[in-house]
């Protein structure tokens, strides 16, 4: 009984292992707006933002600027950071042709330490698929915190 089981489990995996299609050969996987010529598309001034070094706990904010170089208007579906100290705003109505967008991120310094490279992801119309944008820097150990008590002595 256990071997028909057995036998069973492993005809089911196999089975279920070759039912799998490869993603490139779907045609839902292409999507259909990058034979479009007029689909809208990305113009950022700055794609990396280096802000330098900063003490454990600050936070940066850091706004990218864009434009719609395409003819149709450009529609950001989701936009969201490589964690949770990584926050993004992005607008939620449609950017028209020649329009201009910012893409507000915040990131808090907080239990990081040492050199930092966070993304945020941004999903899109856009006919050159999703775009990353980068934070990079530096975060130092926080200044020591001083006392009033001479060292060596206890207070009551």
């Amino acid at each position: 009984m256990k071997k028909a089981i057995l036998a069973m489990s492993m005809f089911l995996f196999v089975a279920a292992a070759n039912a799998q299609q490869d993603a490139k050969s779907t045609p839902a996987a292409t999507p259909a707006v990058q034979d479009n010529k007029n689909a809208p598309d990305f113009k950022f001034d700055v794609e990396e933002y280096n802000f330098g070094s900063i003490k454990q706990g600050d936070k940066v904010t850091y706004d990218f600027t864009f434009a719609n170089v395409g003819k149709e208007p450009l529609i950001i579906t989701e936009a969201h950071g490589s964690c949770g100290c990584t926050v993004p705003q992005w607008p939620k109505e449609p950017i028209a042709k020649a329009g201009k967008g910012t893409i507000h991120v915040e990131f808090n310094s907080t239990g990081k330490m040492g050199m930092q490279d966070k993304t945020v992801t941004i999903t899109s119309n856009a006919k050159s698929g999703s775009k990353v944008l980068h934070l990079k820097g530096n975060v130092e150990a926080p200044a020591p915190v001083k006392t009033d008590a001479p060292a060596g002595t206890e207070t009551k």
